[in-house]
């Protein structure tokens, strides 16, 4: 038997994911949650094959959890299920290990098949999607020397910057909580020796070719 762990804020989406899983008849749903948190704390204990993850929760990210569970054991298997089709979204995906992402718009047939690939060791990230995640990684230690100091997530939100994004506008483009975009932003402007976001804005546009678009807002 194949062990499942879901986790969807959404009881009822919950429930449907249940009966249609547990009718496959080679697959049991061993735990189920609702919130971040939680999930991170039972997966581990339950250690299921695969666990099932909503991209977007009320206290967190599916992504982050998968991060946070395969750190603990990187024998259980992260399947990201998302609303939303989104390049940042596919980047923290792999980034965090996980082995699959599919949308929701998905047919039932095929989440079975998913679930069943993914408990088998194969991948669902298209090829060409990981070959960009791979160039990204490279690409970044070829960054201009002036930022040099900064973490790849923070080299990543200061283009967010540059483009003149919101906190809760990067948020939400990386699956993270406000307060910690604030955080990053913070780290950034202490490392480059900056005040505000705009002159952190004015250097990525010169050093990454950005343009900037609204930058003037709080940090």
């Amino acid at each position: 038997m194949i062990r499942v762990f879901l986790l969807d804020d959404h009881e009822v989406v919950r429930r449907g994911l249940v009966d249609l899983l547990q009718a496959a008849g080679d697959i049991q749903v061993v735990g189920e949650s609702g919130l971040a948190q939680e999930a991170t704390r039972r997966i581990p204990a339950l250690r299921p094959d695969v666990a099932v993850l909503d991209a977007r929760l009320p206290d967190g990210n599916g992504i982050d959890v998968c991060r946070d569970v395969r750190a603990v054991d990187s024998t259980i298997k992260g399947l990201i299920l998302t609303s939303y089709e989104d390049d940042e979204a596919l980047f923290a995906a792999i980034m965090a290990g996980a082995a699959g992402y599919v949308l929701k718009q998905i047919k039932g047939t095929d989440l079975v098949d998913a679930v069943r690939r993914v408990a088998a060791g194969q991948s669902l990230l298209d090829p060409a999607v990981t070959q960009r995640v791979l160039e990204r990684i490279r690409n970044g230690v070829e960054q201009p020397r002036e930022l040099a100091s900064l973490t790849d997530q923070e080299r990543r939100i200061l283009q967010f910057v540059a483009e003149g994004l919101t906190n809760r506008e990067i948020a939400g483009r990386m699956f993270l909580a406000e307060k910690t975009v604030k955080n990053y932003v913070s780290s950034l402007l202490a490392k480059l020796g900056l005040e505000r976001r705009t002159q952190a804005a004015v250097l990525a546009t010169k050093l990454l070719g950005e343009r900037p678009h609204r930058a003037g807002g709080p940090i």
